[in-house]
């Protein structure tokens, strides 16, 4: 590896998430290395200029500071395996190696984050708490927020990275903290984005333009981020290009809610939205963007298109 190349990042999982920070990125003037098991994902981001590689492992060759982007407990686990492996084989041991933090930015329980953490530890990797505010479409254009938590000096070592493909990055405090902080903010999306797609369908029913209810209530007090992103999608009733999946969306709803149970914390205003999303995926639109809940919406008025 090529020490003097401290702008080389390796990134695992080349999903809506990893694909676009990769892109921001690498517009900045890093190396981006990447692996995402998925060959066409991996295809897509060869063309966008990320160094695909064969495996996860690979990615230790090239840089020691990682961001993962994936999309379950399970992916992450074997992902860690494969690192730990590595890092601790007679060859890989046999040869000075620097030390490596691996910044994870999914959304996943924070026991499984702790039990890792641990895990990669013992193999020398310095693991942040890292989770991400913000949709696909914000990730894009470099708009997110990084929820940043974990030991200090490896988070001071992570920023210009972050910076590179965010607009704010925050030191959240001690590990799990990152977690912690977007479980509010996604108790607070959920909410927010039936509710944005409930004054449209109001809007419409009273003769209005749905464009123009997203684009003048957007401007005024009642207006929120997901009314912002997700209203144009909404208004058009395109939402098959997806920035956050029903299916993925339903992992984090999961989350929120075992959090809310462990704390016996009342929410019954995120309680209300839950159906709304179940209802997007028993209609099949499991794969598509999580504004399709004013499909669920159109059809409880019979406004079908």
């Amino acid at each position: 590896m090529d020490h003097a190349n401290q702008r080389a990042i390796g990134i695992i999982g080349l999903g809506i998430m990893g694909s676009a920070i990769a892109d921001q990125l690498i517009s900045k003037g890093f190396s981006v290395f990447g692996f995402d098991p998925n060959p066409k994902a991996a295809a897509k981001a060869r063309k966008s200029g990320v160094k695909t590689l064969k495996d996860v492992e690979s990615l230790l060759t090239h840089s020691h500071q990682l961001l993962s982007s994936l999309p379950s407990n399970e992916a992450f686990a074997t992902c860690c395996e494969r690192l730990i492996q590595f890092r601790t084989t007679k060859q890989a041991a046999s040869t000075p190696s620097s030390a490596v933090v691996l910044a994870e930015t999914s959304t996943l329980a924070i026991e499984v984050k702790q039990h890792q953490q641990s895990k990669l530890a013992a193999a020398g990797i310095t693991m942040l708490d890292c989770p991400l505010s913000g949709t696909g479409a914000q990730a894009r254009v470099g708009d997110l927020v990084v929820y940043a938590s974990g030991p200090t000096k490896a988070i001071r070592a992570m920023m210009p990275v972050f910076a590179g493909f965010s607009r704010s990055q925050v030191n959240v405090g001690r590990f799990g903290n990152g977690m912690r902080m977007k479980l509010v903010a996604n108790l607070l999306v959920a909410i927010h984005n039936v509710a944005a797609a409930e004054a449209i369908m109001l809007g419409k029913r009273l003769g209005l333009n749905p464009s123009d209810v997203v684009r003048v209530v957007g401007d005024g007090a009642g207006s929120s981020r997901m009314l912002q992103i997700r209203g144009p999608m909404m208004a058009s009733g395109n939402w098959q290009d997806a920035t956050m999946k029903v299916s993925i969306w339903q992992k984090d709803m999961s989350i929120i809610s075992q959090a809310l149970a462990a704390s016996n914390t009342p929410a019954p205003l995120f309680a209300a939205s839950a159906p709304f999303y179940l209802a997007a995926q028993a209609l099949g639109l499991g794969e598509q963007d999580t504004a399709s809940v004013m499909a669920v919406l159109e059809q409880m008025v019979g406004d079908r298109r």
